[in-house]
C-alpha cells in the first residue's frame, strides 16, 4: 500500500492516508481527507510541504510518500454563520420590555434577580442584567447606582463614560 503524509497548517504532526497504486489525484485526496476528518462546508487547498507549491488542478497526480500541507478555505457561495452581538442604545431595551408581554419581568426586576437563566424576560434584557451584575464588584455604591440608572434607561441622553467621570471626580473631592 502507498501513502501520502498530510498535515493541516494549524497542526504540528503529520497523518498518513493510504491508497492503492503509485499516485493519487488531488481531487481523490481531498475527498478522502474530508471524509476522514469529517469536514463539511469547506474547500481544501493542498500544497507540497517541501516547496510550498500549490496543487490547483484536481486531476494532478501526487506521487506516493509525498508530504503535503492542507489549508481549509470556506466554501464559495456559503454565507457566514457567525453572528455578532450588536450593541443597542441605552433605553431601547427598557422601552421594549415595557411595551412587550406583561408576563415578562421588567429590567429593574431583572437587575435584582439571582437566576437569570430561568427568569421570564427577553434575551436583550437578560444580557443587560448580566452585564450589570458582573460589573458591580468593580464600582462603588454610587457608581453602581448610576450604572443601574443608565441600564434601566433612566439616564437617557447621558453617555456612560461621562457618568463614570463625574462619579470618580466627586468621590475624589469628598
Amino acid at each position: 500500500m502507498s501513502c501520502v503524509h498530510y498535515r493541516f497548517q494549524s497542526r504540528l504532526t503529520y497523518d498518513s492516508l493510504q491508497f492503492e497504486g503509485l499516485n493519487i489525484t488531488v481531487g481523490e485526496l481531498k475527498r478522502q481527507i474530508m471524509r476522514r476528518e469529517r469536514l463539511k462546508f469547506c474547500q481544501l487547498k493542498i500544497s507540497k510541504a517541501q516547496t510550498d507549491e500549490e496543487y490547483t488542478d484536481d486531476d494532478a497526480l501526487i506521487p506516493k510518500n509525498t508530504s503535503v500541507i492542507i489549508r481549509r478555505v470556506p466554501a464559495a457561495g456559503l454565507k457566514s454563520s457567525n453572528r455578532r452581538f450588536v450593541g443597542h442604545q441605552a433605553g431601547l431595551s427598557a422601552k421594549s420590555s415595557q411595551t412587550g408581554d406583561s408576563s415578562l419581568l421588567s429590567l429593574e426586576q431583572l437587575l435584582e434577580t439571582e437566576n437569570l437563566a430561568e427568569a421570564k424576560a427577553s434575551e436583550e434584557d437578560k444580557l443587560k442584567a448580566v452585564m450589570y451584575q458582573s460589573s458591580l464588584c468593580y464600582y462603588s455604591s454610587r457608581a453602581a447606582a448610576l450604572l443601574r440608572l443608565s441600564a434601566s434607561g433612566g439616564a437617557q441622553g447621558f453617555p456612560a463614560a461621562s457618568c463614570w467621570r463625574w462619579t470618580t471626580q466627586t468621590e475624589r473631592e469628598s
